[in-house]
C-alpha cells in the first residue's frame, strides 16, 4: 500500500513552475499553437456577436426604435427587407467563420497534443533506458507503465481540452460581460446576481469531484499493478489454483474504481441541474425586470436607467444562456487542470531522477584482448539499519561512516585474456552479483573492476557493454522474428552470421524445421518456444555479436540432459579465443574451465582447476560430492555424508 500513496496526491490545480515547464513542450510547435489561439479568440468573437445581431435586427427593422443605434448602422440599408437580409447574411457568415475557426483550433491543438504526447513518452522511455537496475528494483513496473500511459494522457487532455476550453471560455465570458454592461449595466448586474450561489455550488462540486478523481486514479494505478503482476504470474496462479481468490481481489479493486466513478457521476448529475436552475432564475429576472422596462419605457427613462427595447431584452436573454455555459465548463476544466498538474509532477519527478550510472565526461579506451581484474571489491545492494552497525563492524568489515549489508567482501580476482573461468558457490554467494558489477549495472562501493587495465567507471557505457556477450539464466525473447531476436537490431550481424551462430549452438536444425525458419514469429516472452529453445536462441544471440568477453550465467540450467551435451560441445566453440566467465550449478559443465573460482558468503575462498580443487577437499569438493552423491542415496533416505558441513 505504501507504493500507492504517490498516486493519491492530486496537488494544486495550478502550479506556475510546472505549467511553465509543460508549455516548454509546445515551443517546437509554436506556429500551430499560435494559429489555434488566434482561432480561439476569433471564434469567441463570432459567438459573442451573434445575439447582438438579433438585437440590431429587432430594434432597427422588426420593432423600430427611435433611439436605436449600433456600430453597423452606417452599413445597413434603411429598407427593412434589404436590411434584414444583410443582418441574416452577416449572421450566417459568423456561423461559417465560427465553424472554420473551431475546426482550426481543434485540429491544431489535437495535433499538437499528440506531438507533445509523442515527445513526452519518447523522453520518458529514453530516460528509463538510462536508469540503472537498482531504480527498477525500487519502482514497480505497473507504476512506470502508468507514467507513460495514464499520466501522459492526462496532460494530453489538458492541452487539447483543458487549456483550449479555458481560453475560449474566458474570452467568451469577457466578451459577454463587456457587451451586457455596455448595453444596460443595471440589467447585467441583475444577471450576475446569481453568481454567488453558482460559485458556492461550484466549490462544493469541485471538492466532491476532486475526491472522486483521487479515488479513481488510485484505483486505476492498483488495477494496472494488479493486472501486470497477475498476468505475468499466470502460470503460478493456475498452478496453485488461485484463480478464484485473484478474481475476488480484482473484483474488489475494480469495484473501488466503479464506486469512485459513480460518486463523480452523482456530483455531475447534481451540479449541472443546479446551475441550470440558477441560470433560469437569472433569465426569469431579466425577463421580469427587462419586460417591465419595455412596457414602462418612459418611467425607466425618468428614473435614469435608460429605455429597454425588445431587441435588448432578447439579446440579454441569449447572452444569459451563453453566460452560464462557460462557468459550467470552467468548473469541469478545473478538475482536468488539477489532474494534469498532479500527472506532470509525477512525470517530472521521474524524468528528474538522475541515472546513478552514467558514462564519464571524458571516457578512456581499453585496448586489449579482454583481461578482467577485480581489485578488492566490496559491494552491497543496501545499507544496514543503524542498530546493526555494531554487528556489521564486528564482522571484520572495514570502517566507514555507514555500514552496508555486504554481498561481496574484498573480492580480488584476475582473469587473463582468452582464459575460461568458472564461478561456483552456494545460492547467495555473490556469483551473479559479480556479473552485474562487471557489466556495470551497479557500481561498487569500494575497490575497482578493470577491463584491460582501465577502470570500467572510466569507460563509455556502450563501449563497455559492447565487449560482452551474455547468456542469462532466464532467457528473454522479444516479440518479432527469430532472426530479429538473434540480431537485436545490430546492422553488422548479417543473415549469414545469424545462421552460422545458430549452427554453432546446435539450434539451426530446429529453426529450419519451422514453417518460416528464421522469419518465424516469436510471441511475447517467447511463449511459443520451450525454455530450452529460448536458451539456445540466447546462445546464438551472444555468439552472433562476436564478443571479446563471454558471460554465461547459469546458461545450461534450463536445458535437458541431451541438450546440455550438445550445448557443452557448442561451448567449446563459443569460448575458444575469448575471455569467458561461466557461472554454473551443474559442475559437469565447467570441468574443462581453465580456472574455477569458489565463492562462499561473498568472498573468494578457492581458486584452481577441477582436479586441484578436488584434491584440496574443500568447499568445491563438498559441492561436487553433494551434487553427485545425491544420485546414490540409499532407499532408506537420509542426507549423504557429503552434505554435512557443506556450508561451513
Amino acid at each position: 500500500m505504501a507504493g500507492m500513496q504517490e498516486e493519491e496526491v492530486l496537488g494544486k490545480a495550478y502550479d506556475s513552475r510546472l505549467m511553465k515547464r509543460l508549455l516548454g513542450y509546445l515551443r517546437p510547435y509554436g506556429w500551430q499553437v499560435a494559429v489555434a489561439l488566434t482561432a480561439i479568440i476569433l471564434k469567441a468573437g463570432c459567438d459573442v456577436l451573434q445575439p447582438y445581431l438579433v438585437k440590431v435586427a429587432i430594434d432597427r427593422y422588426l420593432s423600430p426604435q427611435v433611439n436605436s443605434s449600433s456600430f453597423l448602422a452606417r452599413w445597413l440599408k434603411p429598407n427593412a427587407a434589404a436590411g434584414i437580409a444583410q443582418v441574416a447574411a452577416i449572421y450566417i457568415s459568423l456561423l461559417v467563420a465560427s465553424f472554420l475557426f473551431d475546426f482550426l483550433q481543434t485540429y491544431y491543438m489535437q495535433w499538437t497534443g499528440q506531438k507533445v504526447m509523442f515527445d513526452l513518452r519518447s523522453q520518458i522511455f529514453r530516460h528509463l533506458q538510462r536508469m540503472h537496475l537498482a531504480f527498477f528494483d525500487r519502482n514497480p513496473v505497473g507504476r512506470l507503465v502508468t507514467r507513460v500511459t495514464t499520466d501522459v494522457d492526462a496532460l494530453n487532455e489538458m492541452f487539447t481540452a483543458g487549456v483550449v476550453s479555458i481560453f475560449e471560455d474566458v474570452f467568451v465570458l469577457a466578451g459577454i460581460i463587456a457587451i451586457m454592461l455596455v448595453m444596460k449595466w443595471w440589467l447585467a448586474l441583475i444577471t450576475f446576481s446569481v453568481l454567488p450561489l453558482i460559485f458556492a455550488a461550484t466549490m462544493v462540486f469541485r471538492k466532491e469531484v476532486r475526491d472522486s478523481y483521487r479515488r479513481i486514479r488510485v484505483a486505476i494505478a492498483r488495477i494496472n499493478s494488479f493486472l501486470q503482476e497477475h498476468v505475468t504470474g499466470m502460470v503460478v496462479l493456475q498452478l496453485f489454483n488461485r484463480e478464484k481468490r485473484a478474481y475476488q481481489r480484482f473484483k474488489q479493486i475494480n469495484a473501488m474504481h466503479m464506486e469512485a466513478f459513480k460518486d463523480a457521476i452523482l456530483a455531475y448529475a447534481v451540479y449541472y441541474p443546479v446551475v441550470e436552475v440558477l441560470s433560469s432564475f437569472a433569465i426569469a429576472a431579466i425577463f421580469w425586470f427587462g419586460g417591465n422596462s419595455v412596457l414602462h419605457g418612459q418611467l425607466q427613462r425618468a428614473a435614469g436607467r435608460g429605455v429597454i427595447t425588445i431587441g435588448i431584452l432578447t439579446a440579454f436573454m441569449q447572452y444569459a444562456q451563453r453566460f452560464f455555459r462557460p462557468i459550467q465548463d470552467l468548473s469541469d476544466k478545473y478538475n482536468i487542470l488539477q489532474s494534469a498538474m498532479a500527472s506532470s509532477e509525477r512525470i517530472f519527478k521521474l524524468i528528474d531522477t538522475p541515472p546513478e550510472i552514467t558514462s564519464p565526461a571524458q571516457p578512456k579506451r581499453a585496448e586489449g584482448q579482454g583481461s578482467i581484474e577485480f581489485d578488492h571489491v566490496w559491494f552491497a545492494y543496501r545499507k544496514l539499519p543503524i542498530e546493526d552497525d555494531k554487528a556489521a563492524a564486528a564482522n571484520s568489515q572495514p570502517p566507514g561512516p555507514e555500514d552496508w549489508d555486504w554481498v561481496l567482501r574484498d573480492v580480488s580476482l584476475t582473469i587473463a585474456p582468452g582464459e575460461s573461468v568458472a564461478v561456483v558457490g552456494h545460492t547467495g554467494a555473490g556469483k551473479t552479483t559479480l556479473i552485474s558489477l562487471l557489466l556495470r549495472f551497479y557500481d561498487v562501493q569500494r575497490g575497482a573492476i578493470r577491463i584491460d587495465g582501465v577502470d570500467i567507471r572510466e569507460l563509455e557505457l556502450n563501449d563497455l557493454r559492447r565487449r560482452f556477450g551474455v547468456v542469462l539464466q532466464d532467457p528473454f525473447l522479444f516479440s518479432g522474428t527469430i532472426e530479429q531476436n538473434i540480431r537485436m537490431g545490430t546492422k553488422s550481424v548479417t543473415r549469414g552470421i545469424v545462421q552460422r551462430a545458430a549452427e554453432d549452438v546446435n539450434i539451426a536444425e530446429f529453426i529450419n524445421s519451422l514453417p518460416r525458419a528464421y522469419e518465424e514469429e516469436v510471441r511475447e516472452r517467447g511463449s511459443t518456444l520451450s525454455t530450452g529453445q529460448k536458451q539456445l536462441i540466447s546462445f546464438a544471440r551472444a555468439l552472433a555479436h562476436e564478443p571479446r568477453i563471454l558471460i554465461l550465467d547459469e546458461a545450461t540450467s534450463s536445458v535437458d540432459t541431451e541438450t546440455e551435451f550438445r550445448v557443452r560441445d557448442a561451448l567449446a566453440n563459443m569460448v575458444s579465443g575469448r575471455t569467458s566467465v561461466i557461472i554454473a550449478h551443474r559442475l559437469s559443465t565447467i570441468q574443462r574451465a581453465d580456472k574455477i573460482v569458489v565463492m562462499h558468503k561473498g568472498r573468494v575462498r578457492e581458486i584452481g582447476s577441477h582436479q586441484q580443487l578436488l584434491a584440496e577437499r574443500g568447499i568445491y569438493w563438498k559441492l561436487y560430492q553433494l551434487q553427485y552423491k545425491d544420485q546414490e542415496l540409499p532407499s532408506s533416505g537420509g542426507p549423504p555424508k557429503a552434505l554435512v558441513g557443506a556450508d561451513d
